[in-house]
């Protein structure tokens, strides 16, 4: 038997380990300080018996049930809570879990329950492992038809047209992330996410296209709306992913033999198609952005090293700032280092080049030119203006 421990506190993470393990020392504990932990080893472990606390920085105990509950029906959950989160302790009960401990946990009733839970899931485990095992093997070979089919590759004397049977008239999803680091637990959210509204407002599946990308088929219900899941499936991915994504969709569809064109022509999209951020991880990228280019702006700020240092791609992280601030990456540095350079045209016993490389510009007649384009006045012109008592000098004055 596996068990899970979810808590941000280790001292009851480590105490309900010990408990456990004195009383059902063949189980196996595994122990997860955050939900991010947590999902990584329930997608990697078949687990039977999850302990998670209720109110855990990031994701609630019941945003985790969420996202495993459609996965992995088998997992017997038990909520751990203060008796102030009490009313969160019966919402989870409602949403599936097997019950409810409060803290302090009583080392007796822990005990008595795991043992119950254990005994249901080893009863449940004989009767339907073999029907689990049918059920996931056909899921998979759906999901991999449709996957080659979708990517125009063969697929044998395999037929179609009974495969879409079920579905007469459907819409296509496609969710692509764009990252440079492996995304294997924001792909299984993916598929969670979708398959979960994908069950709610019609019938269908979600499989894998590639390392980057989701492709859903989903036939709704009468008289629902595709926009209907897609405004919910945009909500619930910006609030679980950590790195920007695209949501794109066909129209109804009602020949199968044009999907391979119609994931074509969505997947060109994505090259024009803006990419959206989880919540708060756009604006917190940006602020770092400019506070580091406040500080260096004499140095290499380049589109693409500040892109490295907030971890997103150069092409992205353009889009993101001109969306978030208003105005290019280029336009902003040059303004921010022309600012410093008025400052410095104070100072009549600094030469033009030494300026110039003060704000990170070796060329000084680059420098001259920029400075002429913003103000509508050379340096030079500007010095001697300020050295006059004349009015200060706006962006773009002519």
């Amino acid at each position: 038997m596996n068990v899970l421990i979810v808590d941000d506190e280790s001292v009851i993470r480590e105490g309900i380990r010990r408990t456990i393990e004195r009383q059902f020392p063949s189980y196996r504990v595994h122990l997860a300080g955050s939900p991010e932990e947590a999902m990584r080893v329930l997608r990697s472990n078949r687990i039977d018996i999850v302990l998670t606390d209720i109110l855990m920085p990031g994701m609630t105990g019941l945003e985790l049930m969420g996202l495993f509950r459609r996965r992995q029906p088998f997992v017997k959950w038990i909520v751990i809570s203060a008796h102030s989160e009490f009313s969160y302790a019966q919402e989870a009960v409602r949403l599936g879990a097997k019950d409810y401990l409060l803290k302090p946990i009583g080392k007796e009733r822990l005990v008595e329950l795991i043992a119950s839970l254990a005994d249901e899931r080893r009863h449940e485990s004989e009767a339907t492992s073999e029907a689990q095992l049918i059920k996931a093997n056909l899921k998979y070979l759906r999901e991999a038809i449709l996957q080659r089919w979708a990517s125009g590759l063969d697929i044998g004397r395999f037929d179609m047209e009974s495969f879409a049977g079920g579905y007469p008239r459907f819409h296509l999803v496609l969710v692509r992330m764009e990252s440079d680091k492996k995304v294997h637990l924001e792909h299984f959210t993916i598929e969670n996410v979708l398959s979960e509204l994908i069950d709610m407002f019609g019938k269908g599946f979600v499989a894998s296209f590639d390392s980057m990308s989701l492709l859903g088929l989903v036939s709704l219900h009468e008289g629902v709306a595709l926009e209907s899941l897609l405004e919910p499936l945009r909500k619930h991915l910006k609030f679980y992913l950590k790195v920007p994504f695209q949501v794109l969709h066909s129209g109804p569809i009602d020949d199968i033999r044009t999907v391979p064109a119609e994931v074509q022509r969505m997947r060109q999209a994505c090259e024009t198609h803006v990419y959206e951020q989880y919540e708060r991880g756009g604006e917190r990228a940006i602020e770092t952005v400019l506070h580091y280019v406040q500080s260096h702006y004499h140095e290499d700020v380049s589109l693409e090293k500040v892109a490295s240092l907030v971890y997103l791609n150069p092409v992205y992280f353009s889009q993101l700032f001109k969306q978030k601030t208003g105005q290019g990456y280029k336009e902003y540095v040059i303004h921010v280092r022309l600012e410093h350079a008025k400052r410095l045209l104070l100072n009549p016993t600094l030469k033009l080049a030494d300026i110039a490389e003060k704000i990170g510009y070796q060329d000084m007649r680059h420098f001259a030119q920029l400075f002429r384009k913003k103000y509508g006045a050379t340096p030079t012109e500007y010095r001697q203006r300020m050295a006059n008592g004349a009015e200060e000098l706006g962006a773009d004055s002519r």
